[in-house]
């Protein structure tokens, strides 16, 4: 395959660029008939032009053609955060309005500008590999990690918080769209595992202890410390009574209370989510062989970058009503536990695809077996 098929996506995912503005520019003009003869030509102009780039060696995975249409979308998720911050106009302006009102809250914001930015490159990454015909599982399952936590909290969000008695066409369509992300996860998982390393090193990294091993001493450290301010944080969003809960809540993170619920659901997700990871994985860091680790690290990263880039964009956020902001004085230790919450993931996730002897399993003492 060459690399023109790659190039094709890219050059698709810009025309939403030309096309939401003409979609918005008919809505604008209330002409039912004139919208549904531009779709149905978009569709066969979009169409033609796939065939035509794909045509000489259309791409055999059927990830490829999720991914382009995912990087179409997520371009027009970034006219949606640009429109929101009045830096482009008269391109979403009818669908903000009619089609997702949740976009114009704080977390839908930062969404639209994650999916329109970090995603997009996941997607033109796992397009490129797909046509060199390279090893895509690894930035895969972190794609994997940010796609279902940005679902999973905006629609969960969207249903329970003060937006929910109006849920519209637009809400339906995201449920739908959840089936393409979950059927692109089993397609990841079933792909092969190419992480290996000589019988020699994987035998000599298993001999040693935890003491022998400084950086994995400090991820334990850490991820005892994450595992308890997941839970503190779950209990707040609880409505805890304990006077530690109501003080931070009060005075470190109002935001987690905002009728819009977002928060209360990504700390749930924490809690839920984030909590086993964190026993397992200091399991595995004391036993050695747990073949697992590096994709639930991965898995985790994707889903902490996101969720932390959310959240803390969304809690600074102008769109976010002042009395649920991050107070002043409070923002530097908002930060520094955030940034943290959400950084060491990333860490330990790289340290788990360089470094992976002390997970592997030692294939040479089976086969001795």
């Amino acid at each position: 395959m060459t690399a023109s098929a790659g190039t094709g996506v890219f050059v698709l995912s810009l025309l939403s660029v030309p096309l939401t503005y003409l979609f918005n520019l008919l809505f604008h003009a209330n002409s039912g008939g004139a919208v549904f003869v531009a779709g149905a030509l978009i569709l066969l102009i979009t169409a033609s032009l796939a065939h035509i780039l794909l045509k000489q060696k259309p791409p055999k995975d059927p990830l490829f053609y999720v991914f382009a249409v995912f990087a179409f979308m997520s371009v027009v998720n970034l006219i949606i955060g640009l429109e929101q911050d009045s830096i482009i106009d008269g391109f979403v302006t009818f669908y903000l309005k009619e089609g997702e009102p949740h976009l114009n809250t704080a977390h839908g914001h930062m969404i639209c500008y994650w999916d329109g930015s970090f995603h997009y490159l996941m997607y033109l990454l796992m397009i490129t590999a797909i046509t060199w015909g390279d090893e895509y599982r690894t930035i895969g399952l972190y794609w994997v990690g940010s796609v279902l936590m940005s679902l999973v909290v905006y629609l969960l969000g969207n249903a329970v918080g003060k937006y929910g008695a109006n849920l519209c066409g637009g809400f339906v369509i995201n449920n739908l769209c959840v089936i393409l992300p979950v059927w692109a996860s089993f397609r990841i998982f079933s792909q092969p595992l190419t992480r290996d390393a000589p019988s020699k090193c994987i035998q000599d990294s298993h001999q040693k202890g935890l003491i022998g091993r400084p950086l994995d001493c400090v991820f334990v450290l850490y991820f005892l410390l994450a595992l308890g301010f997941s839970i503190f944080r779950g209990l707040v969003t609880l409505d805890c009574p304990a006077e530690l809960c109501q003080q931070y809540v009060q005075f470190q993170e109002p935001y987690l209370k905002d009728p819009t619920a977002y928060p209360k659901i990504q700390m749930l997700m924490y809690m839920l989510y984030c909590v086993p990871f964190y026993i397992v994985t200091i399991y595995a860091l004391l036993v050695p062989g747990c073949s697992w680790t590096s994709d639930l690290a991965l898995l985790h990263a994707g889903a902490l970058a996101q969720g932390q880039f959310s959240h803390i964009g969304a809690s600074l956020h102008t769109r976010t009503p002042f009395s649920y902001r991050v107070p002043e004085e409070a923002k530097t230790m908002f930060l520094f536990l955030n940034l943290v919450y959400g950084l060491v993931p990333q860490l330990f996730a790289y340290r788990c695809v360089t470094n992976p002897e002390f997970f592997l399993k030692n294939k040479g003492n089976q086969k001795t077996e």
